[in-house]
């Protein structure tokens, strides 16, 4: 007889105009890592939230049930007491604060109001070696990477005396060395007895580490199954996620590939504080019309910054070097003479750079080239709409109606929406940074498609990825880069995981395609 730590029943949650779940069970065994895996907008995140308080009792119809009681939570704070603490995929910490002091904010060791400095200290230097993390308690959050900061909000649930675990995208915005580790801490917390719930669009970490997989497709539960040790295949989860069996990760494509469109030469970019820190190193590439380049290199290796210092000198100093469009040389000192050079640039960050959050869908898309929508400075909002409805339409994004509030979508709808608003402008050349982040395969294979069908209509397009089976399944030529400079160029025949990998680390040597 199974011991469940936590079952949900018949949960049902709706926002006007959506029912964003629909009479949803949800059951998790004491011990396990349980996996809840669908497309954007199944309902994931909404459950979670449902569970731990952010949705408070009566906001939602079913009933929640923890180590055997029924729980009627009114805010996050009553969940986390009885043990319940979700990390969200926007970790929230304070980057002025050192590691320590964002442990224990909310959660003070402290006497008559007074803070204990000395229990602080000791008990975040326990935690943190309970996590593996060797980072000094004073460090401040700020000074240290995406990976170590998911083990802080790991250790920050720990000292909460956490029972049940609910990670959001964890690795999401990790290296996969970084991710490698995020997952081993979890079996390790696994052993202690800490019940984690996983969700993740990283298909191949699910069926890995799972003990049980439930699938949500359209606000209800298609099924839960055993994962048996890594044997329930992305293929199997996939089938559930979608509906049907999705035979290609990648769509077939026959590329047309015309002449060069867009050259980089001899790029040199500074550090915007550490001016002597030199971090992108004489740099040259092209992209021709019609092809898809990508750009592969670890973590740091300045694929960013170089989309970055391109678009309009958005990061860095001393910035040197040639940019031509057509043969002819350009110049790009402002995002705006960015975009009057057909130039746009989809930034790995869309909460914080693609969209603005608060204002609706059809806002957003317009904003980036009013002039299109506009008579004499004046927004034709006829226009505005209908330009907005057709590319809702064309890039398939989910909404009820154009005046929804862009926060309140998930994130593969918001990502489409940060396309719709690049294309927009009618660009030449497009750079994708990390274009299919936090996304579901479906979601996934839609914006692989309409990346073709940009590149057919003539685009030159860059992307960005830390997946290598992406830059790989996507890219008829690929640029690796370690340490800020070009060290590998690959047709897509000769690429592979081995040869981008050995370029990625510096031990490849140079290399340059054999088309050039």
């Amino acid at each position: 007889m199974p011991d469940y730590i936590l079952e949900m029943r018949n949960i049902t949650k709706t926002f006007p105009g959506v029912k964003a779940l629909d009479n949803v069970n949800l059951k998790v065994e004491k011990g396990e890592i349980h996996s809840l895996v669908g497309e954007n907008g199944a309902g994931k995140s909404t459950l979670m939230k449902v569970l731990s308080g952010v949705y408070p009792s009566g906001s939602y119809e079913g009933s929640i049930y923890f180590e055997g009681e029924e729980c009627n939570f009114k805010d996050i704070k009553q969940s986390e007491q009885i043990g319940i603490v979700i990390i969200h995929q926007e970790l929230a910490l304070s980057p002025f604060l050192s590691i320590a002091e964002n442990i224990f904010l909310g959660n003070e060791r402290q006497s008559k109001a007074i803070i204990n400095w000395q229990d602080t200290f000791s008990e975040a230097i326990k935690l943190l070696e309970r996590v593996g993390l060797k980072e000094s308690p004073n460090t401040a959050v700020m000074d240290i990477g995406v990976g170590k900061q998911q083990l802080v909000e790991i250790a920050k649930a720990l000292s909460k005396n956490v029972k049940l675990l609910i990670l959001d995208e964890p690795t999401a915005a990790l290296n996969e060395t970084d991710s490698e580790n995020l997952l081993k801490l979890l079996l390790e917390l696994k052993k202690q007895g800490i019940t984690s719930i996983l969700i993740s669009h990283k298909l191949n970490e699910v069926s890995s580490i799972s003990d049980n997989i439930t699938i949500l497709r359209d606000g209800q539960t298609i099924e839960t199954f055993e994962a048996d040790g890594g044997k329930a295949t992305e293929d199997r989860i996939i089938k559930g996620m979608v509906g049907r069996e999705l035979t290609s990760r990648y769509p077939e494509r026959v590329p047309a590939i015309g002449e060069t469109i867009f050259e980089v030469e001899n790029w040199n970019v500074y550090h915007p504080l550490q001016r002597d820190r030199k971090v992108i190193d004489n740099v040259n590439i092209h992209i021709r019309r019609g092809e898809i380049v990508g750009l592969a290199g670890l973590m740091g290796a300045g694929r960013t910054e170089l989309a970055m210092s391109i678009f309009g000198k958005t990061y860095g100093k001393k910035i040197t070097g040639l940019l031509y469009k057509n043969g002819e040389e350009i110049q790009i000192n402002t995002v705006s003479e960015a975009i009057e050079h057909g130039v746009a640039y989809v930034s790995e960050d869309r909460k914080t750079y693609g969209l603005n959050l608060i204002d609706d869908i059809k806002r957003n898309i317009t904003l980036s080239n009013l002039k299109r929508i506009s008579n004499n400075t004046v927004i034709d909002e006829n226009k505005e709409f209908r330009e907005a409805q057709l590319l809702r339409e064309r890039l398939n994004i989910k909404t009820p109606t154009l005046g929804q509030l862009a926060g309140n979508l998930s994130g593969g709808n918001q990502q489409k929406i940060v396309l719709s608003k690049w294309i927009f402008t009618e660009p030449d050349i497009l750079i994708l940074d990390e274009p299919t982040r936090g996304i579901d395969v479906g979601a996934k294979f839609e914006i692989y498609s309409l990346i073709h069908e940009l590149a057919a209509e003539g685009m030159g397009v860059l992307v960005i990825s830390s997946e290598l089976p992406e830059v790989l399944g996507l890219s008829d030529r690929i640029y690796v880069m370690n340490e800020g400079r070009i060290t590998g160029e690959l047709d897509r025949a000769e690429a592979n995981q081995e040869s981008v990998m050995r370029y990625m680390t510096g031990t490849g040597g140079t290399k340059r395609a054999n088309n050039n």
